[in-house]
């Protein structure tokens, strides 16, 4: 049972994010971010976002560096992936037409 971190590659709003995923449960990674500071709003779907600038922070606390590839694997082994939902067929239909499906 341990809270891993991949190296903060992942690019957005100016600036580079590592995913911080536990192998046990959520309440353990909600636990971990808690006492690392991250706010619940970092939280999307199955991890947390977090910014290059705490993760060195992370690791002090006892987050296990991983490969980006391995957090997935993680998540699915443990049973706590959650994918992205799909588009929304009626979101991309045509008026007067079914949608696609």
């Amino acid at each position: 049972m341990a809270v891993y971190i991949d190296p903060p590659t992942w690019p957005g709003h100016g600036r580079l994010w590592s995913h911080l995923v536990s192998d046990s449960s959520y309440d353990e990674l909600h636990a971990f971010a808690a006492r690392l500071g991250a706010p619940r709003r970092a939280f999307e779907r199955d991890h947390y976002d977090i910014p290059a600038a705490r993760y060195e922070d992370a690791v002090r606390l006892g987050a296990v560096e991983v490969r980006s590839r391995e957090i997935v694997r993680l998540l699915t082994r443990a049973g706590l992936r959650r994918r992205k939902r799909g588009p929304d067929p009626a979101a991309t239909s045509v008026p007067g037409r079914p949608p696609a499906g």
